[in-house]
């Protein structure tokens, strides 16, 4: 493993242990050229899986990319970290479940979109707002009431 501090490729494994959720190895390491210490995390991945955008244009799937929509779809809400990593894993496994080595982006975005809708319903409008390129004031108002709608018929 690359030293993110100083590049070297000498780095040594001082603590490994599982994630609370089961879904990925945590491992402090530390780097024999410049002594820093990092931490990784090591996932297991069934099988390459190819996104197809809806330009047609391909590229490796990314954990990271839903990482990071959740995390700013989630921003100052106050959900833990944990929730929003089993959120992601939950889509990770679907992804990778449903057997096909190519996944259309935008049954991703709509596994997405579920996930959020059951944790946070600001965080669901936050990620709607972009996902379905709200483009006026109305079509947020048109989505939140849906969605407020949707809560109380619960």
């Amino acid at each position: 493993m690359r030293c993110p501090f100083c590049a070297c490729d000498n780095t040594q494994v001082k603590d490994s242990r599982p994630t609370e959720d089961n879904t990925s190895i945590r491992r402090r390491r530390q780097c024999e050229g410049c002594g820093a210490r990092f931490t990784t995390f090591e996932r297991v991945q069934l099988r390459e899986i190819t996104v197809v955008k809806s330009n047609d244009q391909r590229e490796p799937f990314d954990r990271a990319k839903i990482e990071q929509s959740v995390a700013l779809a989630c921003r100052k809400r106050g959900i833990a970290q944990e929730r929003l990593d089993q959120l992601v894993s939950g889509i990770q496994r679907q992804i990778e479940t449903l057997g096909d080595s190519e996944v259309p982006s935008k049954a991703i975005g709509e596994m997405v979109m579920e996930g959020l809708h059951a944790l946070d319903s600001v965080a669901y409008i936050r990620f709607a707002s972009v996902y379905r390129d709200f483009s006026e004031a109305r079509d947020f108002e048109e989505f939140a009431g849906n969605v407020r709608d949707a809560g109380h018929k619960k």
